[in-house]
């Protein structure tokens, strides 16, 4: 019995007291052994029997009115669950009171089995994070396995966020931003970006506390609310974002290095002289590139090397980093209160009204690439520019969840801790703007890059100090966290290319460690800051939208499962969030948004292609699943008007006879059902008959239904499997056509194969079973489709040549017009055209006939030569006898010989037994007359579908019901002489209602 599964009671104990018991794990196969009266469980359970204040269990037998069951005073108040301890089974507990066993009416094992909840007693049940093919995962609980080195909101989640998010831009772009935006311009900017990532944390909130949470962080969360080919795209995306962030990180501090010790440089730096307002000329020096580029190699091996040394280490290193940034922001807000006019450095006017006055408005101006105002410089700011270099200094926020797999409770950390940061840092930056700006004239905010060093109380040492750890910090949180997402993603084994990166449960990711910093390397090379700060942006743009889409999405669908902790989310406040990124991320640049959703479009395309399937019940389904029933309550119960008609065909698999081995349905039958749909829309019920017991037999058709839905799916036909357990396939089928599908989701029309092999086989159980599920889709209201030569039925590769002939004797709703129209849209019956073959009965009516026809066709859009012929009389055909010329002769007169010897039997078998003419169990008449028209028009019809059709592509009849009260022997005996000679035919029978019509 699996997990989360009943194990009914037998039927001969139900007289007797069947004790409570355990489960076992013995060989492989989980057994039973009985609850004692002294297991922990049951005392907790019989300690509910008491009636007074302590709890306690009492001994004093159960009020009479109670029939034998406790009635507790307060039934939660001591419930605690133990499956600690178990014991064998003795004699003396069989005999115990009824009041000791009360769950087993409900057959379940044991309290503490229930529904899996083994888990909440501290045995942790690992599952696999996808479900593959084959596996029966009844509950999957996700829980982390247990890890010594589990961090708190501060260390785990908040410290690494404030470090990411506090870094390089603050210190040496932040006074620069203020000086071109202006201050109004400062603190819109500050607060548009700032409002984007809070937007970002309240949806990462929500989906953090909805359930347990693995490694991998945002890619997790998105990954399971987007699906895996989402998920894994923007999850490398973002992976390359943090990774390209960590050389930001480096470069800022190594460029911060050389700004204070400019002897440090090995190679000869550049100096740009600019004409300040005095007339003189101001000499600024910038490090050299390949100064920068030498440092960052350096440190970043350095970093490398700290985070192989595992969390443990950098939870130590983390707070050596965090410290002195902190007291440098100190710093720098007493040195702004202490500054004054000149001081400590012209053109710091001190705190002043004035100054704020002047700087509140914006002035863009030219700039050349080290950022210095240049009127013929290369770059030219504007505040779509300022968004792509200011926003890096907001985003860190994933910092926490990146590292999601080593929190003691993410549920609660990650909200916490990302908000935290995300409010304390916008606000510092919001009071930073306003301080900026009265400090320091425009001038000064322009060409100084170190302003926060300048003013900095008491000697600027303190911020390079600050500003080199926090950039650090920032860097290590960076090598830290993605070498943990690509791991993450590498072990959800959806992408092969990936398995180099995999990890065991509580590893460090040493190989995707080195090439993080293989890329961060790189990117050190490039050495240009403002150029890789967009390239950043970009990235992370795209997993904040990806986190704010899953929420929405999650949010909207409002599914059972959905049920986050952190109640303070709204879908709207999640799609403005989403609304937000792809505003930026447009803002920043165009071109950059584009190679970026390109890059992660290919990346999906090839998760699509080369990936593994997985099924995370991402929101997708759920929408899908939505979606399907407001579908289908749309479509209500009313008849589908004709053109909206689509054929929902149910495939009967069952042969008459016999498959190859592993082969559950015939291969042909899937090819012809793919003949139905028009460039492959609409769905086909693929059903198959299991005789048998259902409790006998139900294992062997859920393998049956695996068996037959991975054939459909490797034959491309769009379509579900069922298999259905019945005493015989008549039964089955009968239930089938009663119950199979939903509203006006139901299949309309039922397509099997004709029996050829019934009487070359000896199998005269076949014509009872045939005719009776043909009595059942006429009674069901269903079309029938039987296909003759099915073996012949060409594949999508053998293209067919010729006519499509339609022999339309009885008004079908144009069901057999439709079909044919359908062949011709594939690619095998293109070049096929068709020929219309009315039957009409007087000569006086064809040329009637014909025009009526024409004109129906004409109106119904459809292409089609028409052919009438005529039939005589039934008087006259009696009379003249069987056209000797038919090479139908000897089938006939087969036929006639076989019906005369079973009309034979059936008499003298009720002459025997005294009882009227019976057949199959059933009581029949028999008119030979009818039986000899009935012979002769099918015979008159076989002739001319060999006179005219023989070298037809496909030919289609009307199909005739079964005469009602003859013997279904007869019915298959007029079936033979209709399909002798014929080699690929359709039996057609409509129902009643139009599949066409002729208005627009």
């Amino acid at each position: 019995m699996e997990n989360g599964e009943i194990e009914n009671q037998d039927d001969d104990n139900h007289h007797h007291h069947i004790p409570v018991s355990h489960q076992t794990v013995v060989g492989g196969r989980r057994q039973y052994t009985p609850v004692v009266a002294h297991d922990r469980a049951v005392l907790e359970m019989t300690s509910l029997e008491s009636g007074g204040g302590g709890g306690g269990a009492s001994s004093a037998p159960p009020p009479p009115s109670s029939g034998g069951l406790p009635v507790p005073s307060n039934p939660l108040k001591n419930i605690k669950l133990d499956a600690g301890e178990t014991s064998s089974p003795s004699r003396g507990n069989q005999d115990r009171p009824q009041r000791d066993s009360k769950l087993e009416l409900f057959g379940f094992d044991s309290l503490v089995n229930i529904l899996g909840l083994k888990s909440m007693t501290g045995e942790q049940l690992a599952a696999p994070s996808s479900p593959r093919d084959g596996e029966d995962v009844s509950i999957t609980l996700g829980l982390p396995k247990p890890n010594d080195l589990k961090m708190g909101t501060m260390m785990g989640v908040f410290v690494p966020c404030l470090q990411n998010i506090l870094g390089i831009i603050y210190y040496i772009r932040f006074s620069w931003i203020v000086g071109m935006a202006g201050i109004w311009e400062s603190l819109l900017l500050v607060s548009f970006c700032g409002l984007c990532t809070f937007l970002t944390s309240i949806s990462l909130s929500a989906i953090a506390t909805n359930g347990a949470m693995k490694g991998g962080g945002p890619y997790y969360l998105i990954g399971r609310a987007l699906g895996p080919e989402v998920g894994v795209s923007i999850g490398l995306c973002f992976f390359l974002g943090n990774a390209v962030a960590g050389s930001m990180y480096v470069l800022g501090a190594v460029e911060t290095f050389l700004d204070a010790v400019p002897a440090a440089g090995i190679f000869k730096g550049s100096i740009t002289s600019v004409n300040a307002t005095s007339g003189a000329a101001e000499h600024i020096q910038t490090p050299n590139l390949h100064d920068l580029q030498v440092y960052g190699l350096v440190v970043t091996i350095i970093l490398c090397f700290i985070v192989f040394g595992g969390v443990k280490i950098i939870n130590k290193v983390a707070p050596a980093f965090l410290v002195p940034v902190l007291l440098s922001i100190f710093c720098i807000f007493v040195g702004m209160f202490a500054a004054k006019k000149d001081y400590p450095s012209p053109g710091v006017t001190g705190l002043s009204a004035e100054t704020f006055k002047d700087n509140w408005s914006s002035e863009y101006q030219r700039t050349n690439s080290a950022g210095v105002p240049d009127p013929e410089g290369s770059s030219y700011w504007n505040f779509n520019a300022l968004v792509g270099l200011f926003f890096p200094a907001v985003t860190g926020i994933m910092a926490g969840s990146n590292r999601s797999a080593s929190l003691k409770d993410t549920q609660r950390s990650i909200p916490v801790g990302t908000l935290s940061a995300t409010l304390v840092t916008s606000a510092l930056y919001l009071v930073s703007v306003l301080f900026f700006g009265a400090l320091a004239t425009r001038e000064k905010l322009l060409k100084d890059r170190l302003l926060t060093a300048t003013v900095a109380w008491p000697i600027p040492a303190v911020i390079y100090v600050g500003i080199i750890l926090s950039t650090l910090g920032a860097a290590l949180q960076s090598l830290t966290g993605a070498p943990r997402l690509l791991a993450a993603i590498a072990n959800d084994d959806i992408l092969p290319v990936l398995n180099y990166f995999k990890v065991a449960d509580g590893g460090e990711p040493h190989l995707a460690t080195l090439f993080t910093a293989f890329i961060c390397m790189i990117c050190v090379v490039m050495g240009n800051l403002d150029l890789i700060t967009p390239t950043i942006t970009m990235f992370f743009l795209l997993c904040y939208a990806g986190v704010n889409l899953s929420c929405f999405l999650l949010d909207l669908l409002d599914a059972p499962s959905w049920r986050p902790r952190w109640k303070f989310h709204h879908w709207s406040l999640s799609l403005v969030g989403a609304s937000l990124c792809i505003v930026i991320m447009f803002l920043i640049s165009w071109s950059f948004t584009v190679v970026s959703l390109a890059l992660a479009s290919l990346i999906y395309y090839y998760v699509s292609l080369k990936g593994k399937a997985g099924d995370w019940g991402d929101g997708f389904k759920s929408a899908y699943f939505q979606l399907a029933l407001r579908s289908l309550r749309s479509l209500g119960a009313n008849n589908v008007h004709p053109k909206n008609w689509y054929p929902i065909p149910l495939i009967f698999c069952r042969p008459w006879g016999k498959l190859p081995e592993n082969v559950p349905c015939h291969p042909k039958l899937a090819d012809f059902a793919n003949c139905m749909k028009k460039k492959g829309r609409g769905m086909s019920i693929f059903v198959s008959i299991l005789d048998g017991d259902y409790h006998d037999c139900a294992e062997d058709a859920k393998t049956a239904c695996r068996q037959l839905s991975t054939y459909i799916e490797y034959k491309r036909c769009e379509g579900v499997a069922e298999i259905i357990v019945a005493p015989n396939m008549a039964d089955g089928f009968r239930g089938i056509v009663q119950t199979m599908g939903l509203g006006n989701l139901k299949p309309n029309i039922v397509v099997m194969r004709y029996p050829e092999i019934w009487r070359r086989e000896n199998l005269f159980e076949i014509p009872a079973t045939f005719v009776g599920i043909i009595n059942d889709c006429i009674v069901a209201n269903k079309a029938v489709v039987i296909v003759k030569g099915l073996d012949e039925w060409p594949n999508e590769y053998q293209k067919q040549y010729g006519t499509i002939d339609l022999y339309w004797i009885v008004r079908d709703g144009g069901l057999m017009l439709l079909l044919s129209q359908l062949l011709l849209t594939k690619e095998t019956f293109e070049s096929c055209k068709i020929q219309v073959f009315c039957i009409a009965e007087e000569d006086i009516e064809a040329e009637e006939l014909k025009a009526d026809v024409k004109k129906f066709l004409y109106d119904l859009r459809m292409q089609a030569e028409v052919i009438v012929i005529t039939m005589k009389s039934w008087e006259v055909q009696v009379e003249g006898g069987p056209p000797q010329q038919d090479d139908s002769i000897e089938a006939f007169t087969s036929a006639q010989r076989r019906i005369a010897s079973y009309l034979g039997e059936m008499k003298e078998r009720a002459r025997n037994e005294g009882t009227p003419l019976m057949a199959d169990g059933k009581r029949v008449i028999v008119n030979e007359q009818q039986i000899e028209k009935f012979l002769y028009t099918t015979l008159k019809l076989n002739s001319t579908i060999l006179r005219y059709s023989r070298m037809a592509a496909v030919v289609l009849v009307s199909l005739p019901p079964p005469p009602l009260n003859h013997p279904p022997y007869f019915y298959m005996e007029y079936m033979d002489l209709l399909v002798e000679n014929v080699p690929r035919l359709l039996m057609v029978r409509g129902y009643r209602r139009d599949v066409v019509t002729l208005f627009t």
